[in-house]
């Protein structure tokens, strides 16, 4: 019965991303002839009368970007008076092929609504420009395969939490960067409101690529009681200081409450805990440098932070705590850049001769990134004392697929030594680490829609050894609408 039910699984997983890589391969457009006098290739001039040839209805929208299409010019009122929704979906269709607790296939999604406005646009008054409006509201549901494979942390689908199915607010707040300060553009930033801090410290949005939960969302930090990821707001905002293009400093304060992600409120609790006096102080601060190396311009980004998540807690050994404590490194670089494209450009002198000129193109964004993170956190008071997880992401391997993503990445965490010797005095079995490899390659069909391939062996799921290593196959899909 089990080896039926394992072969079922194979069989389905397999089955439904066989079709969809095909789907996606006859959806994706070739470029036409007119086109291809305008890619973009490595060293090779391109003429600039060469021109696209002008698409139909149809065309318009597939080369648009939005799934909806421009609403019959709504979308560019509403961008004139400086506001600009957008709605996004994710799904995850994956298969725990073997390993885990059990093997199957799960599905779970998520539509974000998001609405921005740019104040000083909507007002007509100049000496509001700077400031800006945000909100976001989420919807999830599916039964995923996290069930399948009870990794915990390290679940395959970000996109599924226990409970956290339904509709959720995500956030509301106000932004200011001012324009120019101090012979500095956006020197200074002021942002408050109902926020997710996650939204702001520790951005590696290369990470963001990969489905896992930890790569993409928690990182390492919600198992150690600081909630990370997509489900937490609370009130406070951060101040960033940014006085030079290479170096900026940021530092934020918000309200810390117990049981944050709690499932009846749908990130309406705005007082927090009902007993507001177990309500405490959230600090994160974080400075970093964002080089451009060589004459290629290699944009990167190395960054140290902190975090401080000040509520009462029961550490290990007994002993009470009034905080729980996090400081993490980052370190993302690009390593190697495609060459920009040549452009030729010609022009008529006033003797009547064609005078071709030749300048390089704007900055390919082809090429090969690397990204990786360090927490460290008190072993007394933190089920992952040390986490780490690293990644390579390759854009445009494929000639005539420049915006499609090869990626690969690991997670690994080792449990505190002070909770295994809790376990082991009660009788419990003992964590010791985990991790999680990780490849998929994106393929970005248009602008507003991608479909991903995505392959995940999980190593030893909730760290105890007594779950099997879990091989997770399927795929992601994405569209803007």
């Amino acid at each position: 019965m089990f080896e039926s039910t394992n072969m079922k699984s194979k069989t389905i997983a397999t089955t439904a991303l066989s079709t969809i890589i095909l789907a996606a391969a006859l959806a994706a457009p070739r470029p036409s002839v007119a086109a291809e006098a305008t890619q973009p290739t490595a060293g090779k001039a391109t003429l600039a009368e060469a021109r696209p040839v002008k698409g139909d209805a149809l065309a318009d929208w597939w080369n648009g970007s939005y799934a909806t299409g421009n609403w019959w010019g709504v979308r560019d009122t509403l961008a004139d008076h400086g506001i600009v929704p957008t709605v996004s979906w994710r799904a995850n269709l994956l298969g725990n092929l073997d390993g885990g607790l059990n093997q199957g296939v799960g599905f779970d999604e998520e539509f974000i609504f998001r609405l921005h406005t740019d104040i000083a646009k909507l007002t007509k008054l100049d000496g509001l420009k700077g400031l800006s409006a945000t909100g976001q509201v989420r919807w999830r549901d599916g039964d995923g395969v996290n069930r399948y494979v009870g990794a915990g942390m390290f679940d395959p689908s970000g996109l599924q939490a226990p409970g956290l199915s339904g509709w959720r607010l995500l956030s509301f707040y106000l932004t200011y960067v001012t324009p120019e300060l101090f012979g500095a553009k956006n020197f200074l930033t002021l942002s408050g409101g109902w926020q997710n801090p996650a939204d702001f410290f520790l951005t590696q949005p290369d990470s963001k690529l990969f489905l896992n939960n930890t790569l993409s969302v928690s990182r390492g930090i919600t198992i150690n009681g600081i909630p990370w990821g997509g489900s937490f707001a609370t009130w406070g905002g951060y101040i960033k200081l940014q006085p030079l293009d290479w170096y900026y400093f940021q530092s934020g304060l918000y309200m810390a409450y117990p049981i944050s992600t709690i499932v009846p409120t749908h990130g309406l609790s705005f007082q927090g805990s009902q007993d507001r006096n177990a309500n405490g102080l959230y600090w994160l601060t974080e400075t970093g440098f964002t080089p451009k190396i060589g004459a290629s311009k290699l944009p990167g980004r190395y960054a140290a932070g902190f975090l401080y998540w000040g509520l009462d807690n029961v550490g290990f050994n007994g002993a009470s705590y009034n905080e729980t404590v996090t400081a993490y490194l980052q370190a993302d670089q690009m390593i190697f850049r495609e060459p920009s494209p040549l452009i030729e450009t010609e022009s008529l002198s006033k003797d009547g001769k064609t005078t071709i000129t030749t300048e390089p193109g704007k900055p390919s964004n082809q090429g090969l990134r690397a990204f990786s993170l360090f927490n460290i956190a008190p072993q007394v008071n933190s089920a992952l004392p040390f986490y780490f997880q690293t990644g390579l992401i390759y854009e445009g391997l494929i000639p005539y697929r420049d915006k499609d993503q090869l990626g690969v990445a690991i997670a690994y965490g080792d449990f505190s030594d002070d909770k295994r010797g809790l376990d082991r005095s009660r009788g419990r079995a003992e964590q010791t680490y985990t991790g999680a490899f990780e490849a998929g390659y994106r393929i970005q069909i248009n602008k507003w829609a991608y479909i991903q391939p995505d392959f995940q062996y999980i190593i030893r799921p909730s760290g105890t050894g007594l779950i099997g290593n879990a091989s997770v196959l399927g795929v992601q899909f994405g569209v803007v609408f």
